[in-house]
């Protein structure tokens, strides 16, 4: 099975200031989102990666292009994982859209959420996470159960393809922190799935050079990478 690293772009100048972004184009990543690229990019020096894929918008080939230049890839672009369509929400404070009716829809059954003028959080979860599985099977059938790859992407893409991965209803998925320039490790398999990690900004990454397939659970928790 291959191992997908799904990263969220750096903070950009748009988070820095309280806006949903959405797809706003020509919204880059600002001094601290471009550092946060950067220990992305260092915690997977390490790693054989097989390639790695972005969202179209400029602060995730941004944060993409960082993480690919050590191992001489060129990144691709996936419409499919780019940013949710927020409609009519797009560009606007998060303060403003705190007092909109919708937004308790969206914070506590995103499942029926639409956004004006927009897309479904449910679509977005479906086309995100139909995404990231068929990188995922194609790039193992050509590189081997031990492929490891990178997705760049934003918060809420990454906490729908989390929330599928933990068997979580999406309704339940606010329960998720994706944050700027973290890393989330997921290992889908013929058997079950392996969340290997969430919200990381820290911590060696380098096992994942031998990790092999993943197997049955460890009954305890077993003795974690590298070990039997």
């Amino acid at each position: 099975m291959a191992t997908v690293i799904l990263v969220r772009h750096g903070r950009s100048t748009a988070n820095a200031a309280g806006i949903l972004t959405g797809r706003t184009a020509g919204v880059d990543l600002d001094d601290v989102g471009r550092s946060q690229a950067e220990r992305a990019a260092e915690r997977l020096a390490a790693v054989p990666l097989v390639a790695v894929i972005s969202s179209p918008l400029a602060r995730c080939r941004q944060t993409a292009r960082t993480i690919a230049e050590p191992h001489a890839l060129q990144p691709r672009l996936d419409a499919g994982i780019v940013e949710c369509d927020y409609g009519e929400w797009q560009g606007r404070p998060l303060r403003e859209l705190a007092k909109e009716p919708l937004w308790s829809t969206v914070q506590s059954r995103p499942s029926d959420a639409v956004f004006p003028g927009g897309e479904s959080m449910s679509a977005m979860q479906e086309r995100s996470v139909a995404a990231i599985r068929r990188h995922d099977a194609a790039l193992e059938a050509e590189h081997g159960d031990g492929a490891v790859w990178v997705a760049v992407s934003h918060g809420d893409i990454i906490k729908s393809v989390l929330a599928d991965a933990l068997g979580m209803n999406l309704d339940l998925f606010q329960r998720i922190t994706v944050n700027p320039g973290s890393i989330s490790i997921v290992r889908y398999g013929t058997a079950r799935l392996d969340v290997v990690a969430t919200n990381t900004d820290a911590g060696d990454l380098s096992w994942l050079r031998t990790a092999g397939p993943a197997g049955d659970a460890p009954v305890g928790g077993g003795a974690g990478p590298g070990h039997a």
